[in-house]
């Protein structure tokens, strides 16, 4: 049975990054997640003053609830969108110039209804080139705070940065939300502010963020339930295969944890206990249709899985993957015709139809850059023979080490 070590949470690594380096005193973070997008989100912190410790196990943060240290940075967020759209945020606190640039993929990426919200706070925040995306400049001099409305509907990390900024703020934050995905991710947020001393109120669609800061503290990193996807569904389409992965079970924060409620559904044996999760592929994999509006980060790995079902699976709601590092959707509906499935595709939704006609003798996976896409496809991999990826090497986004691990898992399970 292979106990499969999972790299730290990358949402969870994100948002423990900005509150140590919001909160007053030095904050120790137990196994973050090293990968491109936290090793960004660090180095911003340090360009803007921060200062970030390493060790293999942990990172030290001495937070500055008063703001970056210095007056002026320029920041380069790389392809990490929670760096894109979390530092500004955060830097909007602080006084001085501060300007934030990304890579091409994460400057296609949309920022426009945070950037309204700051705006609508009082913070100068101006886009140089096209309106609502990256590079930005932030005039900062501190919030104030007050009341604003937020559309969250395409991402929930503009709610979560500005839940992060309220403490911060002169006066508090009330945050009316107009449309929401992705809730687990908030409730995620509102669970580790808890952890650094503030306590978040919701009063129907409104948040209710008070002023008066950070504590800091120390905390732990648990796994990146995203990522163990793969590995679960790996077990699931593997008859006989059982996957295990230790410190993420029933007190688990993600919400992603809720795929594996997915794979049971399909027919899968599945374990959650307070020391982990396992799964058990049972031979069976049965067609269903799911909503995956608040798991939407592995809508591609069900569909990686998909054509093994033996009836369709179709995923609905899940409109905001066309607009994360590349179109999802369609990104998932090109990949499978390529390997012979039979596929449809709406503007929220994707239905894949059992089989892959004629099985390929492998296929090249169009990656898009996406780490999502190669580790989902490789779940593929493990029942048609010969797929390669264009980029294989976009996992360090998030999983450096994923195509070591998931090779140490099919020669595990005799693939």
């Amino acid at each position: 049975m292979p106990a499969v070590a999972i790299p730290g949470s990358k949402s969870i690594t994100a948002r423990a990054l900005f509150l140590a380096a919001a909160a007053d005193g030095v904050t120790t973070l137990v196994r973050p997640l090293r990968s491109d997008d936290t090793e960004g989100f660090a180095e911003g912190l340090t360009r803007l003053g921060y200062r970030v410790g390493r060790t293999p196990e942990s990172w030290q943060v001495d937070g500055r609830p008063e703001g970056p240290a210095v007056a002026e940075a320029d920041v380069y967020c790389r392809d990490g969108a929670t760096t894109a759209r979390f530092l500004p945020t955060l830097a909007a606190a602080g006084h001085g110039t501060y300007r934030f640039d990304a890579s091409a993929q994460m400057r296609r990426r949309p920022l426009l209804p945070l950037s309204r919200a700051l705006r609508d706070l009082g913070v100068d925040l101006r886009h140089e080139e096209a309106e609502g995306h990256h590079p930005l400049t932030v005039r900062a001099s501190g919030v104030e705070g007050g009341e604003v409305v937020l559309d969250a509907g395409q991402s929930s990390q503009y709610l979560t940065a500005l839940l992060l900024l309220g403490p911060l703020t002169r006066r508090g934050l009330r945050i009316r939300v107009t449309d929401l995905v992705s809730v687990p991710y908030v409730e995620i947020t509102i669970a580790m502010m808890r952890a650094f001393g503030v306590e978040v109120a919701r009063e129907g669609n409104v948040f209710v963020v008070p002023a008066g800061g950070y504590r800091a503290t120390t905390y732990a990193i648990e796994p990146d339930a995203s990522t163990a996807s793969y590995f679960f569904a790996a077990a699931a389409v593997t008859p006989g295969t059982e996957v295990t992965v230790p410190g993420l079970g029933t007190g688990a924060l993600q919400g992603d944890l809720g795929f594996v409620d997915v794979l049971r559904r399909m027919g899968a044996d599945v374990s959650v206990t307070p020391e982990g999760t396992t799964v058990r592929g049972t031979g069976r994999l049965h067609g269903l249709t799911v909503n995956m509006r608040d798991i939407s980060d592995t809508m591609p790995t069900l569909a990686a899985l998909a054509p093994f079902a033996d009836g369709p699976v179709r995923i609905e709601d899940v409109a905001n993957t066309r607009v994360k590092e590349c179109d999802r959707l369609e990104a998932c509906a090109e990949n499978l015709r390529r390997l012979g499935a039979d596929v449809t595709v709406g503007p929220d939704w994707i239905e894949i139809r059992p089989g892959l006609d004629p099985a390929p003798a492998g296929a090249e996976i169009k990656t898009y850059g996406d780490h999502r896409i190669v580790m989902s496809f490789a779940v593929t991999g493990l029942r048609v023979p010969g797929i390669s990826f264009d980029d294989p090497g976009c996992v360090r986004k998030t999983f450096p080490g994923f195509h070591e691990a998931f090779a140490a898992l099919r020669r595990d399970i005799g693939h």
